[in-house]
This record gives structure tokens, sequence and C-alpha cells, in this order.
């Protein structure tokens, strides 16, 4: 049994969550949430250290006290405003005519090391989005298959190294270690997406109170990830500034808009800015216009920027939609008329065992998305942020003949078998003395690994 912990650093709120994974099982249980309001972060990003600690630990000892389970390491999500999508490409030879897990890792290691990076980035995750065998291309899983080269496309997603750091920092005066880091717009596809989604070509935003991240899978991998610094919470500010009414109270009118429809009213009374004891009389017409405008442009914006990304002609399954904005009156219908007439769907975060309630709104799909990483949910191969080769398939398996779900591996005869051989070939050239002997040891050790 292994637990995990969760930390999801929003703009507004902070959430950890701890949870019991049965590996052997594959069975997944929240046994305890801590939920706490957002400090020292602006716009998804940390701008004061002490503060932003202060809110994850308040959660975290949330958690634990209602876990009953002091877990020290956490999967962490960090925002989209940090990253940076980084397209590369690798190739190698593959020795004996089949592929294994070890080709597969050197080929995404060779396109690592061709990307070109920035100085100030490192790589947070590398996803490899298509794999090319000899000159058979598309293909999602080479392992098990013949052939002499193997070619990967690689999609990194690159990390401002000041923005990694501040949130080591961070973690650390928390009372925590990182586990690892993972991208909130990958984390929220893990917990939201379909396969058939990701297969198809998906474009998820995650919308939350100061920003929006934007995932768009295709093939079943994550090929591009964005960042827009708008969310509800500018929604707000908008009505606070036109109504001439306290953020408090144009708060509570974003948050019960609905009603005011529903219920056909005109006029509202809200409190006025600078005197909260006086009331004044707001008109439900000029609320719409002011939320419309700030949905419309946040829309636009988005909608361009799939655009930007080159990707638009390949998301068949359309939009999905996710984040505590999803829970605004009529935002499906409203997003419908942004996107080119691209389906739109608002999503909930996939079922685990043990969910608390509060937990299945939208807002919590980043948390959530991080339990499923840390059960490698839907991972075929990635980097990871410790620059790890992360698989489902142990890196000393090999696939051959094998199904979808099915791998075979060596058997510990074949594996003595091959170590004997592999001695007496080290033993056959050690006993050669020529001038092309060590060029002869560098080939030999090549075509291994």
């Amino acid at each position: 049994m292994k637990n995990l912990l969760a930390i999801d650093l929003g703009s507004f709120k902070t959430t950890a969550i701890i949870a019991n994974y049965d590996e052997i099982n594959d069975n997944l249980s929240i046994s305890g949430v801590g939920i706490s309001k957002s400090k020292g972060v602006k716009k998804g990003a940390i701008i004061n250290i002490d503060q932003a600690s202060k809110s994850i630990k308040q959660a975290y000892n949330d958690a634990k006290r209602v876990a009953g389970i002091d877990v020290k390491k956490a999967i962490v999500s960090i925002s989209s405003v940090y990253t940076k999508s980084i397209v590369s490409y690798g190739i190698v030879n593959v020795p004996g005519n089949e592929i294994t897990i070890k080709e597969i890792n050197r080929a995404i290691q060779t396109a690592l090391y061709n990307a070109n990076i920035p100085q100030d980035y490192q790589v947070l995750q590398a996803l490899p989005y298509n794999f090319k065998v000899d000159e058979l291309s598309e293909i999602e899983d080479p392992a098990g298959m013949s052939g002499s080269r193997l070619e990967v496309s690689l999609h990194i997603i690159a990390v401002q190294k000041s923005g990694i750091e501040n949130l080591k920092k961070t973690l650390k005066q928390a009372g925590l270690e990182i586990e690892n880091v993972v991208a909130s717009g990958y984390a929220s596809g893990l917990a939201t997406l379909q396969e058939d989604e990701k297969e198809l070509g998906v474009a998820l935003i995650d919308i939350g109170a100061t920003t929006s991240d934007l995932a768009i899978f295709v093939n079943k991998t994550l090929r591009h990830t964005d960042y827009l610094g708008v969310g509800s919470h500018h929604i707000t500010n908008d009505l606070s500034m036109a109504l001439h009414t306290p953020l408090s109270d144009a708060e509570d009118i974003k948050i019960n808009f609905s009603e005011y429809v529903k219920n056909n009213n005109d006029l509202i009374e809200i409190s006025v800015i600078g005197n909260e004891e006086e009331k004044q009389k707001a008109s439900i017409t000029t609320i719409t216009q002011v939320i419309i405008a700030r949905i419309e442009e946040t829309f636009m914006l988005l909608n361009k920027e799939i655009e930007e990304s080159g990707l638009k002609n390949k998301i068949g399954a359309g939009i999905v939609l996710t984040g505590g904005f999803t829970n605004f009156y009529n935002i499906k219908e409203i997003a419908f008329q942004f996107f080119d007439g691209l389906p739109v769907r608002v999503a909930f975060p996939k079922k685990i065992d043990g969910l608390f309630e509060n937990l299945k709104a939208p807002e919590f799909s980043t948390a959530i998305g991080l339990l499923l990483y840390g059960k490698k949910e839907g991972l075929t191969y990635e980097i990871d942020s410790n620059r790890q080769f992360r698989t489902k398939i142990p890196l000393e398996s090999i696939s051959t003949n094998r199904s979808d779900n099915i791998t075979i591996s060596i058997s510990d005869e074949e594996k003595k078998e091959k170590e004997k051989n592999e001695k007496e070939e080290i033993n056959s050239i050690m006993i050669k003395d020529e001038p092309g002997f060590f060029q002869k040891i560098k080939t030999w050790l090549s075509n291994l690994f």
C-alpha cells in the first residue's frame, strides 16, 4: 500500500489530498482532504514564499488530521504561467532488430538531448507523441516491434528554473518534499478526459480564479500547453468597478447570477463601495452586460490561442471546460458560440473511492489529476520532473508477441543465457591485442546499450 499526497496551489485556494493506493489491485482511495485560502500567489505565480507555504501547511495539516496519515512527499501542480511547449525529435538504431523499452528510453533521451531549451528553463515533463519504426509512422507504442531504426517526436513542457525553485522552497518551508511536479493542464486532463476524446483530439480549458490553463491532446497524448492570465475573479473585479460595490458584493452577484436570472429580477440591492452601510440598486441588465463582455473576451482569447497552436484542425472531440468557472450560469451554451462550431462539454473529475462530496466539483480537477498521476493513470512513456523515465512496464522487460494488455518478459533462463553470452563476448574482446581494440569495445557497448 502506497500513500499519495497531492498539493494544488491555486491563486484562490490551496488543496491537499491524501490517498491510499493499492498497487496490486490498482485501487485508489481518498482518506483526507484539506482546503485553505491561498495567500502569496497571484495569477498562478508565487509572489510570497512565506505566505504561500502557510497556505500549503494549513491545507496539509487539515488533510493529515482527517486521514490520520503523515505523508511528507507531495505530487505538486505548477501553473502554465511558468511553462512553455517545445518540440524535439530523436532517432536511434535498433540492435538486434527488436525494439525494447531500453530503445524507447534511448530515443526519448536523444530527443531531449537535441531539444533547444532556453537557458533559464529546464525540463518539467517530456511526452512522446509519435513513434516511427523504419518507414512506418504514427505508432502509439513500438515496444516489441521489429525494425532497424526508431524515431520519436517529443513534446517537452519546459519550466522556468526560478519558478520550480520557488515552488521547492515553498514546499520545504511548509515541511514537505516534492516527489514530482506536474503541469496543471496535464493533471486536469488525467482527471477529466475520456480516452476517445484524447485520441480524436481535444482542447481542455481549466478556468480558475485568475488564470486559464489550456492543454491540447491529440492521439492520446499532450501536444500543447498554454496560459491565459484571465479567470473568474476578473468578472468580480469588473462588477465591482462597474457597480461601485465592494468585491464581496460583486462576488456574491457572480455566484448567485443564475438565481437572479431564473427569478426574473430587474433590480437587486447591493452595498456602496467605501460605505457598506449605504445601499443602492443595481440593474440585472447592466450586470449581464458586464459579465458577458468579460466572458466573450476570455473565450475569444482562448480560441485565438488554440488557433495559434496549429492544432485546431486536429481537435475532433472539441472543447472540454473544467475548473471553478464552469459552475457559472449557462457556461457551456455561452462557450459554444466562440469556438467555431466545435462541440463543448463541462467536465467533472473521475470518480475515486472515498471521494469527498465537495471534491466532485470541477474546481478540484487538477488536484484529483495529481493523484491519478501518482498511480500512473494513462501512462505509456514519460520523462518526469526528476528526469526519470516513467512507464508502467519495467525497464528490464522486453515486449514480444504482445497484445494490448499482455507483456511477455524475458524468462530467467533466457536472462542467464544472455548474461553468459555477454561475458563470453567480453572475454573474447579482452584477449585480442590489436590497434582497433578500444574501438571494438566502444562499438560493442553502443550496440548493447
